[in-house]
């Protein structure tokens, strides 16, 4: 997989503007909440391969987290991403201010081995919601879920918005060598003090 070049077509993507469309972004979220609804058993199946969990325990600390993320986003994001007035101090009277939320542009999530669903998404559903492009990259020890999260997405999103990149150590050094406008990480103190300096 071509790193660089996935991370310059997200950048290109988001420099025309396209993700800052709130109806793009709703209907990503609605799509990806569909997805997730459609092939549950698939998921259910990979996370009882990697880990012996139970549907009920999976559907528990994993799948309704998503849902519950996936839905208050759907519900609110209109309301989110509008301009607020906010009171102007009196050095700058008579003029209005205001708040204008803004994406910050590509996004990288590195997840963690032990929630793999719900550390991968979360942060991405909050990332799509603002208005970036994201790339996933799941912990590959878990090796079922991982498949599956990165079948599920790359066979259903635009690259170019949404993808998944599995690997290990490599894939993950070569990933944080790319210029990211935030990364969520998820994971041990070592690790993160290899993101940090990276960031």
């Amino acid at each position: 997989m071509d790193i660089p070049k996935i991370v310059n077509q997200q950048k290109s993507f988001f420099n025309t503007n396209a993700t800052k469309e709130v109806n793009l972004r709703i209907e990503t979220l609605k799509k990806l909440k569909l997805i997730l609804k459609e092939n549950e058993d698939k998921l259910y199946d990979a996370i009882y391969t990697d880990f012996k969990k139970s549907e009920f325990e999976t559907y528990l600390t994993e799948l309704s987290l998503i849902y519950n993320e996936l839905n208050d986003a759907i519900k609110n994001l209109k309301k989110w991403s509008k301009q607020k007035r906010v009171r102007t101090n009196l050095a700058n009277f008579p003029a209005k201010s205001y708040i204008i939320p803004e994406p910050l542009g590509t996004i990288l999530v590195i997840s963690a081995w032990n929630y793999p669903y719900q550390i991968a998404l979360i942060p991405s559903i909050s990332a799509i919601a603002a208005g970036n492009t994201v790339v996933i990259k799941p912990s590959e020890i878990p090796n079922n879920t991982s498949t599956i999260l990165a079948e599920l997405i790359n066979l259903n999103f635009d690259e170019n918005h949404l993808t998944v990149i599995e690997g290990g150590v490599d894939t993950a050094t070569e990933l944080l060598q790319q210029k990211w406008d935030k990364i969520f990480f998820t994971g041990s103190t070592p690790a993160g003090k290899i993101v940090y300096k990276a960031a």
